[in-house]
């Protein structure tokens, strides 16, 4: 059979891209329609030009390729600030069928540069992308962006503990005795879209509280994505919100999502009041211990290297940036 693509939008697109995610090597929430939709819905401008590349073969879709047009240049849909990994979606053993529709759209497209950021590094977008540009005459620069930090769950906290080294293990667990110690400790946990949007001012108010770059972070338009970016993907079905109480106050807050059988922690604050009790990284602690109790095989604390990441035993890879230009 042969290949061919068209450009469509998200009502066109969307049933075949969710069935093909399930096979695809990538399999982000970040890629999925829902996401993609929620940030175009939330965040796009007038000179954003939507362009979702369906290839098919026959009449089997074999890939989707989330992009938008901003004058001349090509990039993914959503940007880094919010978005933690991009990728094309491609049905697993059709990946050169796909790449050739992909490169039938870049040769008849008008652009300058093609700029495609927060790629794993072990996705196969690099490699075809940059045979692309190589027999097309482009010029092909690849970037290290940042790094994806997670940690792989074992069966049980009891091993996940053993695995941490040795300092580690000490400090989470003298912590999580003192915090027992403290007056009417409990979680919250908010997945009902009703529930999740009556708290969301708390959570922004916490997470403008814990560091002077999320309240810059944090203007008006920001905080509306947020808004609604919760109560879209909690009607998806992803998005728990949890609260650590102490003392009838909340005084640390995560997102998380809960996809893939994964799940990923996508911000957080905390209350600088409760710092001195280290209530932020408790809670992530305690979100990663809820998520082994429900058979989650992995905690992504996704992009960014800070510290309190490796101290709950995280590892590390790389996220690059392409730019292809003529």
């Amino acid at each position: 059979m042969s290949q061919s693509f068209d450009i469509t939008d998200f009502n066109s697109s969307e049933s075949d891209w969710e069935l093909i995610l399930s096979n695809s090597s990538t399999n982000s929430v970040f890629v999925t329609p829902h996401w993609q939709k929620t940030w175009w819905e939330g965040l796009a401008s007038d000179e954003m030009h939507l362009r979702i590349i369906k290839v098919t073969d026959g009449y089997k879709t074999i890939g989707i390729a989330p992009l938008i047009k901003n004058g001349h240049t090509i990039s993914f849909l959503g940007s880094t600030d919010l978005c933690d990994i991009h990728d094309f979606v491609v049905l697993k053993g059709n990946e050169n069928e796909f790449f050739k529709s992909i490169e039938a759209y870049i040769i008849e497209e008008e652009w300058e540069e093609i700029i495609l950021e927060s790629l794993p590094g072990e996705s196969i977008t690099l490699q075809h992308m940059e045979s692309i540009a190589e027999r097309n005459g482009y010029t092909f620069e690849k970037t290290t962006e940042d790094k994806l930090v997670g940690v792989p769950l074992p069966d049980s906290w009891d091993t996940y503990l053993a695995s941490l080294r040795k300092k580690d293990r000490h400090e989470l667990r003298r912590k999580l005795r003192r915090l027992e110690a403290e007056p009417d400790v409990c979680i919250e946990r908010f997945s009902d879209p009703k529930d999740v949007l009556e708290a969301m001012d708390d959570f922004l108010d916490l997470m403008a509280e814990s560091r002077d770059e999320k309240a810059a972070f944090l203007d008006n338009s920001k905080q509306n994505f947020f808004r609604y970016m919760a109560g879209r993907m909690a009607e998806y079905g992803y998005l728990q919100l949890f609260f650590l109480k102490v003392g009838g106050n909340r005084t640390a807050a995560t997102i998380c999502f809960d996809y893939n059988n994964e799940r990923s922690l996508y911000n957080s604050g905390y209350s600088i009041e409760y710092s001195s009790l280290g209530t932020g990284f408790l809670l992530k602690a305690i979100c990663l211990k809820l998520a082994i109790e429900e058979g989650r095989v992995y905690y992504d604390l996704l992009r960014g290297t800070e510290p309190y990441k490796y101290h709950l035993g995280a590892v590390d890879r790389d996220l690059f940036r392409i730019r292809i230009s003529r």
